[in-house]
């Protein structure tokens, strides 16, 4: 899409198209593993995570379409395949096994936390190129990441 004109430079539009690539690719990888935690949770805690980790799977797959939206928007492919995922996330696979409830836990709170930071390492260049609708994305995901990572760890504590 070389005839994009929207007042953000090809350079920008195509730096800032690949970090978005790295949130749709960790935001995916956590929702896989929310649902697959979701779906093997065990124990004594059992129904409210349950329902919990179904709220955050919910939320995490409906975050995604903006986000590759975003990357189309600015003219630049977006991410969708396990491979591209796996190669561009900065989150590990879920375990293969499943964890333990409170190993769940653990495993979710670093990985909203992970992709927070993805999210806040882009800013500076979303600032740079006055990129205001990915800014405002990314705020919104970062309330989200961060509100989720402390009502995580809130439940790890003794």
């Amino acid at each position: 899409m070389s005839n994009v004109n929207i007042g953000i430079s090809a350079e920008h539009r195509e730096q800032i198209s690949a970090g978005l690539g790295r949130l749709l690719a960790d935001t995916y990888t956590l929702y896989l593993t929310t649902h697959n935690f979701h779906w093997n949770v065990t124990g004594p805690m059992f129904n409210s995570l349950h329902a919990m980790f179904m709220t955050q799977y919910t939320e995490l797959w409906n975050a995604v379409d903006p986000i590759a939206e975003r990357i189309r928007s600015l003219g630049h492919m977006a991410p969708g395949s396990y491979a591209q995922f796996a190669q561009l996330t900065s989150l590990p696979d879920a375990p293969v096994t499943p964890p333990k409830a409170k190993e769940m836990i653990r495993i979710l709170a670093d990985g909203h936390e992970a992709t927070a930071r993805t999210a806040r390492g882009l800013f500076k260049l979303v600032d740079e190129a006055s990129d205001e609708p990915t800014a405002d994305l990314l705020t919104q995901r970062l309330t989200v990441h961060e509100q989720t990572a402390w009502m995580l760890r809130a439940l790890l504590e003794e």
